[in-house]
């Protein structure tokens, strides 16, 4: 499905540790959908938990991540910020690597943000064109079609989420012929997840922001939109997390059992929140390792062949 998304891939020099010219998508060939203004340029934080994080996105994208032998499996990966910044540095970039060392061609989103004067329906518009460009360029970008997952942290979990279980459902009128393509990811890693509107657990900066839109509690509630074809969902999680509580990932993970779909969870005694891949020696720095052999034992992966290490 060649449309005029190519006139919108490009290479451009960004920070990426990883190397000095990165491959770029931009997700909008022409006028955006949605409405508001931001004020000044794009940011990149370098104080304490902002390090590393983006604000300010008035060009929404995804940033190619490609491994050195790809195995067709891919996964956007939708860093978190409460809708107002994106942990790039300190959780979607680190995560995209981890990923192409095991042959997964990664595409970080930076998505437009509530908080930087943006509606509040854009980041929905901006994750559902992102996963419309990956199928319906599969062939372009080397990808399975079959084998393309969405990895989100804390408000981009919310956002996987949403494309889990409202991916068919358009947040913005159809602009091209990529936009008949699915927005419905083959499988979902919600780490440390916003799921919920609904209170008690209504209290995240995540809500805030979505509360802005018609039918809020029910329609952007993760777990109410859990049907018999919703897609398999893993979730990571810690009990003392002081920003999304354990509450969110246990309603979505209820919602997925009552709908007979699979589901896997895994909650650690502590962690916190914003943990990313988490630290070596600690206990949530094994969600990684669960989650690779969750998608292996599904079939997104190859298995791994006796003589390699194990993850």
């Amino acid at each position: 499905m060649m449309t005029r998304w190519l006139a919108a891939l490009v290479l451009l020099c960004v920070a990426a540790p990883a190397s000095a010219r990165s491959e770029v998508i931009n997700l909008w060939p022409g006028p955006m959908p949605g409405s508001g203004t931001v004020s000044g340029p794009e940011k990149i934080g370098s104080e304490g938990a902002a390090t590393g994080s983006v604000s300010n996105v008035t060009v929404p994208r995804m940033v190619v991540v490609r491994p050195k032998k790809p195995n067709g499996a891919a996964v956007l990966v939708i860093g978190g910020g409460g809708y107002f910044r994106i942990q790039i540095g300190s959780a979607a970039m680190p995560t995209a690597q981890w990923l192409a060392q095991r042959g997964v061609t990664a595409f970080v989103l930076y998505y437009r943000l509530p908080g930087d004067g943006w509606s509040s329906e854009v980041p929905f518009q901006d994750g559902q064109r992102a996963m419309r460009l990956l199928r319906g360029n599969w062939k372009t970008l080397g990808i399975d079609p079959k084998r393309i997952g969405v990895i989100g942290f804390s408000a981009g979990g919310h956002l996987a989420g949403m494309l889990a279980t409202r991916g068919a459902h358009d947040f913005y009128p159809a602009i091209d012929a990529v936009d008949t393509a699915s927005a419905v990811p083959d499988f979902a890693g919600l780490i440390y997840p916003v799921v919920s509107m609904r209170a008690p657990i209504d209290t995240t900066r995540t809500a805030r922001y979505v509360s802005k839109l018609p039918d809020w509690r029910g329609a952007y509630s993760v777990e109410a939109q859990v049907t018999a074809t919703t897609p398999p969902i893993f979730l990571a999680h810690a009990y003392d997390d002081p920003t999304a509580d354990v509450a969110h990932s246990l309603r979505l993970a209820a919602a997925m059992h009552a709908a007979k779909r699979p589901v896997e969870m895994h909650l650690f005694q502590r962690g916190g929140h914003s943990w990313g891949l988490g630290k070596p020696g600690e206990p949530v720095a094994a969600w990684p390792r669960l989650f690779a052999s969750w998608i292996r034992a599904n079939g997104w992966l190859p298995a791994r062949k006796a003589a390699e290490a194990a993850d």
